[in-house]
């Protein structure tokens, strides 16, 4: 009997005198049983699409902000000087960043409400003209580092030229105020070269009243008094025409000119009175733009950006609003 059992056992297994039936119901039950043993291994290795990928990458970010702080603390104990350039420099690249997407947001804004750049609010318009310088300067940078082992070089560069290579997000809070104080020097030392040249052109203008209005004009801005509204408006019709329409100034006017605006003056004659025209007819509609918003509107940083003091600021929200006024009655 047990003998009997053993074979019909080895017939079951190797398919030798077992019915077709009985075989695949074997089978079946066997196929039945492993999936149900298996089923609760298979869960604990595979991931649920939703609940434990977002586990993952909630773990990962979470390892990755401990692994980054500790590269800070290990930077900021062993190597402070470098550190604090890192911090600048990672501080940059998240403005930058975050002014790109505002000037895409911008642009998309423009395209989809057919809005031209002269009917941008004053901030908008304010935000796309420094951004194109900044991406300005970012190009002219990549394009030095194409060259190989250039990088190098231009990394020694930015160093010990950040004001005239880097933009102000990479600025230290020293620079920015050092900057500034440069920046404002560099206008006043071409301030008397532009008095200069209009006192040169007074005997060439053909109205005698006018020659009278810009020889005041000229004496008080040299005795550091600020002229009228009625002074600057007395005189439209010679910056209109000639002798100091824009299409009729030499070339060290036009550069004397740029040096007042911050442009490059090393320029050719041609691409210097593009860029003259192209910067004051911006100057002009951010102008138009910052009169529909209010002077009084502008906050603390937009005055620091703008402004060397406050001081001077308010003098110039004064003589601002007084010049508006003017233009709006004529």
């Amino acid at each position: 009997m047990a003998l009997s059992r053993v074979c019909w056992a080895r017939a079951a297994l190797w398919g030798s005198a077992v019915p077709p039936g009985l075989y695949v119901v074997r089978r079946l039950q066997f196929v039945r049983s492993g999936l149900t043993w298996g089923a609760p291994r298979s869960s604990k290795l595979h991931l649920s699409p939703k609940a434990d990928v977002k586990s993952l990458i909630s773990y990962v970010v979470t390892k990755t902000k401990v692994i980054n702080g500790k590269y800070h603390r290990f930077l900021g104990r062993h190597f402070p000087r470098f550190y604090v350039l890192y911090t600048i420099f990672m501080k940059g690249l998240q403005m930058l960043w975050a002014d790109a997407k505002k000037a895409r947001r911008i642009k998309t804004n423009m395209w989809k409400h057919n809005i031209k750049f002269h009917q941008l609010p004053y901030r908008e318009m304010e935000h796309l003209r420094q951004f194109r310088r900044d991406v300005t300067k970012c190009l002219f940078l990549g394009i030095l580092s194409i060259p190989p082992f250039a990088n190098y070089l231009v990394f020694l560069l930015m160093y010990l030229f950040p004001r005239q290579l880097l933009i102000q997000h990479f600025w230290t809070p020293k620079q920015q105020i050092d900057f500034l104080d440069i920046y404002h020097a560099l206008r006043k030392q071409s301030h008397p070269e532009i008095l200069c040249y209009l006192e040169k052109v007074v005997p060439l203008i053909s109205d005698a009243g006018l020659q009278w209005h810009m020889t005041e004009l000229c004496t008080k801005m040299q005795r550091g008094t600020h002229p009228a509204v009625h002074d600057i408006l007395a005189l439209r019709e010679c910056f209109a025409n000639h002798p100091l329409g824009i299409d009729q100034l030499r070339a060290l006017q036009m550069k004397a000119l740029c040096r007042a605006m911050l442009l490059t003056p090393y320029l050719p004659s041609v691409l210097l009175r593009h860029r003259l025209k192209t910067h004051t007819t911006v100057i002009h509609q951010l102008d138009k733009a910052l009169a529909k918003l209010g002077v009084g509107q502008l906050t603390a940083q937009e005055v620091k950006s703008h402004y060397h003091n406050v001081k001077d600021l308010k003098a110039k929200k004064k003589f601002f609003q007084r010049t508006r006024q003017a233009l709006d009655s004529h």
